[in-house]
């Protein structure tokens, strides 16, 4: 998305500067590629160098030298990415285990007007002076919870794979989640993934992102704007997971009530999308599962009422469908409180009535049936 100046990378007092950033692999791998992204940028991205390396641990910039790999762009180091775009870097031979952290280090010679980025990456990257891509240790680095321009890390798996793309707002982004603990719903479903022989080789691709909505742009684009994007665009996409809407249903009565008929018309259309959604995945063999949208009624945020509460319901109810998408988790049934039903259990409730807590994730994860991706490969 468009980082705002809130989360943007601070400005720097050198020209130059080294962005090293962590990110967690799903699959272990031979080869390794990354996607860098301008695509919200207006003027071009400039990378004079790029590394990758096996972190020393999740929530540090210590590298292991003995690993860093240089990246090249068409056989060069350096590389401009045109306003909009993204480029694919060229492949390069490593050796990458399961779940392994692998730190992204690139030279920027400046920023772009417009950064392209996700800020909710409940991850630390590493700003520095000077090209520091392949020091084992950044000297005067300033820590930022974001990422920048890394769009994508692709790793080419020793065995036939596929991977599973789970399209969400800050419920999947990991709201609430401390930094580098890696304890998102999604996952605890990548480790459970992990531990089945039938579905070890499939890849968690975590798309959310938070404030996000089904329709309409909020933080990031909407989902419908960005599917193409964000998942069609992936490689090895064969099942796709969506939990979206309660930003829709939130925003539309957030500052004021609104009329039966804006009920209707909003609802009419987060499903219109939704159908969209899973027409075009299925075109390209893909098999969508769709997401109950969870209660939120003790929102203080969104403060929904009864008229909130049918539209939720009539969502879900399509959801629930024969037909109408391939699968259904059902985070509802299993996330609200049987005495309210309009309102998270209080031991899976954050406090804010919205997202789920720690514990909450992980019941969300561990809930995901496994057989719905058993014998997955392609």
């Amino acid at each position: 998305m468009l980082v705002d100046a809130n989360d943007a990378l601070p400005p720097s007092p050198v020209k130059d500067l080294t962005l090293r950033q962590l990110v967690r692999l799903s699959l272990g791998g031979t080869k390794v590629r990354i996607r860098l992204s301008n695509a919200f940028g207006t003027s071009p991205l400039t990378v004079t160098g790029v590394s990758i390396a096996l972190a020393k641990s999740p929530g540090s910039p210590r590298i292991d030298p003995m690993t860093v790999h240089g990246l090249t762009f068409e056989g060069a180091a350096a590389v401009i990415v045109p306003a909009g775009a993204e480029y694919v870097s060229d492949p390069v031979r490593m050796k990458v285990p399961a779940l392994a952290t692998l730190a992204v280090s690139m030279h920027l010679a400046e920023l772009p007007n417009g950064q392209t980025g996700h800020p909710g990456s409940r991850a630390t990257s590493y700003v520095a002076p000077g090209n520091q891509i392949a020091a084992p240790q950044l000297q005067a680095a300033t820590p930022v919870e974001h990422w920048y321009f890394l769009s994508e890390v692709d790793v080419a798996p020793a065995v036939p794979s596929a991977a599973i793309a789970i399209l969400g707002d800050s419920i999947t982004d990991g709201h609430g989640v401390k930094t580098d603990t890696n304890a998102r719903w999604t996952d605890v479903l990548l480790e459970r993934l992990r531990d089945s022989p039938a579905t070890r080789s499939l890849a968690v691709l975590n798309v959310g992102i938070g404030g996000n909505r089904m329709v309409d742009d909020g933080l990031g684009p909407n989902a419908a704007a960005r599917f193409g994007r964000d998942v069609l665009a992936r490689s090895g996409v064969r099942y796709l997971i969506i939990l979206e809407g309660v930003n829709d249903l939130g925003v539309l009565t957030r500052d004021h009530p609104v009329s039966s008929a804006d009920h209707q018309a909003l609802v009419g259309r987060v499903l219109a999308a939704y159908a969209q959604i899973v027409a075009q995945a299925r075109e390209r063999g893909i098999k969508v599962i769709g997401a109950t949208i969870m209660p939120y009624g003790g929102s203080g945020y969104y403060h929904p009422d009864a008229a909130n509460e049918i539209d939720r319901r009539v969502i879900n109810a399509w959801i629930r469908t024969a037909d109408n998408v391939d699968r259904v988790i059902d985070f509802d049934a299993l996330m609200r409180d049987p005495a309210q039903p309009n309102r998270l259990r209080k031991d899976f409730d954050s406090g804010d009535g919205l997202h789920p807590s720690v514990a909450g994730y992980r019941a969300m994860g561990e809930a995901v049936p496994l057989s719905i991706f058993a014998g997955g490969e392609r």
